[in-house]
């Protein structure tokens, strides 16, 4: 059965699922944006993105203008449901895969024969084998891959979104891309409907391959950030600048050691390696060594900031950047935030926070007469002690003379770094 597919539905419109809608309906399908969140809808319906993405407004507004792009809380009928809700933690580190089974109990009143269902959200291993069987209880009417392969009432794959904040509209075209589906006929299926606008290398395969190879990905960065990060503490202990200790090792033609930073941040690479620990903890010990290395770094610089802070009587320290990661307005699992949090807990001092991509202080930090968002130069100018978290671009204009009568935790290498290419 071949289904010319064009109505999309696209469950979640977060930081994956709205710049997806977007495109697609910038190909001229017709695009059904759900979410729960009645103030994103708002935004959205009005072409306005709720979160900083370069050229996302001017992509959304024109598909909102044109129509073919809507909003809604609740699902409607579609050809194609796109599954791009959070993937969470929860505090023991299994995986909370709740806002998935709401959003797949949520479109399984509306399901028709010849649908397409594509999980984008990340996910253990056997989640979309599981997708099918939440949906079979609900809709015993229809027939899924999983009992009935390549003749199944509707189709239903896996394929996992890579894409880098700050650049997710150039590689949501340009990314490779993998299609897993429960059977053959719903990996093409889904191969089919992405092209629309993904011009990126493609693979077939399984569900639970593409599933793994996803977790894979962000545990295999995790691990080597990780190395980079147990290595600044080596340094530390040493007295060596680390970023000169980096220089020198990466001139071995088959070494290529990465930045350690404050910590390991955003919705991935810190939470997908431990779907892989969860189902197999004994198979797993270096998966779960680089989590705790990556999760030990902000508590080892905030540590550091309140033990030089200890030094004055009413220290003020500037913090630059609370972002997880240089150039976005993204907080989620930011190690800067985290620092900044256990600061403020400790009264370390007076915090100046500098991040220019948000208008307002995060909930934790708000509302405390010790913590004040400030401009970069009001900042640095009144601190005692200055502590780089995050490399955004606005500050590339430090040196190390703009900082000279300052104690300086540089955890961004944003200082070394200049020195090096002046």
């Amino acid at each position: 059965m071949t289904t010319t597919r064009q109505t999309i539905s696209v469950i979640g419109l977060g930081y994956v699922g709205l710049p997806t809608a977007a495109t697609f309906a910038s190909r001229g399908l017709q695009v059904i944006g759900v979410d729960i969140r009645e103030d994103a809808v708002a935004r959205i319906r009005s072409g306005e993105a709720h979160f900083i993405e370069p050229d996302l407004d001017i992509v959304l507004r024109a598909v909102v203008t044109s129509g073919n792009l809507r909003a809604t809380t609740v699902p409607e009928a579609a050809d194609a449901f796109l599954i791009a809700v959070p993937t969470p933690i929860r505090d023991d580190r299994s995986a909370d895969l709740g806002a998935v089974r709401a959003a797949l109990a949520s479109i399984a009143p509306v399901l028709k024969r010849g649908d397409l269902v594509i999980i984008e959200s990340t996910c253990p291993v056997g989640s979309t084998q599981k997708a099918a069987e939440q949906l079979r209880s609900l809709r015993p009417d229809l027939s899924f891959p999983d009992t009935a392969p390549e003749c199944s009432d509707v189709l239903l794959a896996y394929s996992p979104e890579r894409i880098l904040p700050g650049q997710t509209l150039r590689e949501l075209i340009d990314n490779p891309r993998t299609y897993g589906g429960l059977d053959r006929r719903s990996a093409v299926a889904a191969r089919d409907l992405y092209a629309a606008f993904a011009t990126g290398p493609n693979r077939l395969t399984t569900a639970p391959a593409a599933e793994l190879s996803k977790l894979v990905e962000n545990a295999y960065r995790d691990v080597n950030v990780a190395f980079a990060n147990e290595l600044s503490l080596v340094c530390d202990a040493f007295g060596l600048d680390v970023w000169s200790v980096i220089r020198l090792a990466n001139l071995h033609p088959r070494v290529n050691i990465l930045s350690p930073g404050a910590g390991v941040g955003g919705h991935c690479i810190p939470v997908d390696p431990w779907f892989i620990h969860e189902a197999l903890p004994n198979h797993t010990p270096l998966i779960r060594a680089a989590r705790e290395v990556n999760d030990n770094k902000p508590h080892f610089l905030a540590d550091r900031i309140a033990t030089i802070a200890s030094r004055f009587r009413e220290p003020t320290i500037a913090l630059l950047g609370l972002a997880y990661k240089p150039n976005v307005d993204d907080l989620r699992e930011s190690p800067a935030l985290h620092i900044a949090n256990a600061l403020a807990e400790r009264q370390a001092g007076r915090l100046m926070i500098v991040e220019p991509h948000i208008r307002e202080l995060p909930a934790s930090l708000r509302g405390r007469n010790d913590v004040v968002l400030s401009s970069l130069g009001e900042a640095v100018a009144s601190a005692d002690i200055v502590g780089i978290l995050v490399a955004h671009d606005r500050f590339r204009g430090l040196n190390a003379g703009t900082v000279a009568s300052k104690i300086v935790v540089d955890a961004a290498g944003l200082l070394a770094n200049a020195a090096e290419a002046a």
